[in-house]
């Protein structure tokens, strides 16, 4: 890849709270201290890699942590790549990510198996600029510069996004940053425009500090993974706790749709997040997904990002995707091209 600019260290801008709850690419600091025991009835115990915010959080919201046949020792990473590399050390048997790491993962030969997965709105995967920005659209783009974080779901829509407007990357300065880096810079003027997620999109909307570009609707395919160890599921009676903890998710998915402003609320206080940004983001991303099958549609969409990914040189090899699903779990669950949910009116945005 061409015309990268170095990363430019830049001052915080957002809650460092806020940093662990990101569902990221590639991570400086790796991950976060271990949590503590969820008290259960059985000898079993599952180790699960979370982020801030994340799958502890809303299972405690929606009442799904009450009498677990199995305890679970919760660690707490700042995004998806260190999750992954602590499944394939053997040191956390599942973990939610994106649909980007467990792609370089595997392209890094990493041991992991995607076991379980949600469908949601793209919209909150967006190419934003300032609110004064002459760009308009896509092909606005050429010559400009882009923060985006290495390895994360917007790196892929970013490219996915050029593409599409008969651009590619060699088309536009790219400055590689994490999220807190990025929003100085995309702030103080110093990039034109920003590829993100939620909550990071919904934080500059909400606060009038940008506008989207474009977004990910039609562009990525808006899926989120539990990603655990193969050794895990190698194990009887960690196989079947790991079925039943996806499930508990599942469940507390629904309750997020039903339950948007309690969930919110939550999300707030365990992330720092203004309880308006988190609505937002609730509303616009995280309360869409839907459970779906791990299908071949699933698996073939995941090739593409895989392919991509190793056209432009970013993982060292290729590999066939579906070498790193079990579908044991899928149950009846719909298509992963089930249609994402919604809230049924017009975003603030």
């Amino acid at each position: 890849m061409k015309r990268f600019l170095p990363a430019v260290l830049l001052p915080l801008a957002l809650p460092l709270t806020l940093l662990l709850a990101a569902c990221s690419g590639a991570s400086a600091d790796g991950s976060g201290g271990a949590g503590g025991n969820t008290d259960g009835k059985g000898s079993v115990t599952l180790n699960v890699g979370d982020q801030k915010g994340g799958s502890e959080a809303v299972l405690r919201a929606a009442g799904e942590l009450d009498d677990l046949p199995y305890r679970i020792t919760w660690s707490t990473f700042t995004s998806g790549p260190p999750l992954l590399e602590a499944v394939n050390a053997k040191a956390v048997d599942v973990g939610s990510v994106g649909n980007t790491p467990p792609v370089f993962a595997a392209g890094a030969g990493s041991k992991i198996t995607v076991v379980a997965a949600t469908h949601g709105g793209s919209r909150g995967e967006a190419i934003l600029v300032p609110k004064d920005s002459p760009l308009t659209k896509t092909t606005d783009l050429k010559g400009r510069s882009v923060a985006v974080a290495q390895g994360s779901s917007a790196h892929f829509q970013l490219i996915a996004s050029l593409r599409k407007a008969g651009l590619t990357l060699d088309d536009i300065k790219v400055t590689l940053l994490q999220p807190a880096d990025a929003l100085a810079a995309f702030t103080s003027g110093k990039v034109d425009a920003w590829a993100v997620w939620d909550p990071y999109t919904s934080q500059v909307l909400r606060g009038g500090q940008g506008r989207v570009l474009t977004d990910g609707e039609g562009v990525v395919n808006g899926l989120n993974f539990q990603v655990a160890a193969p050794s895990a599921l190698a194990d009887k009676d960690k196989a079947a706790a790991i079925g039943d903890y996806v499930e508990r998710l599942r469940r507390a998915q629904d309750w997020v749709f039903d339950h948007p402003e309690e969930w919110a609320k939550v999300w707030a206080e365990e992330t720092g997040l203004p309880y308006e940004v988190a609505l937002d983001a609730v509303e616009l991303t995280h309360g869409t997904r839907v459970p779906v099958a791990l299908d071949q549609a699933a698996i073939a969409s995941e090739q593409g990002i895989a392919d991509t990914f190793a056209d432009l040189g970013l993982i060292p090899r290729r590999f066939d995707f579906a070498d790193f699903v079990d579908d044991r779990f899928n149950k009846d669950l719909p298509p992963s091209t089930s249609p994402a949910r919604s809230y049924g009116k017009a975003s603030s945005r």
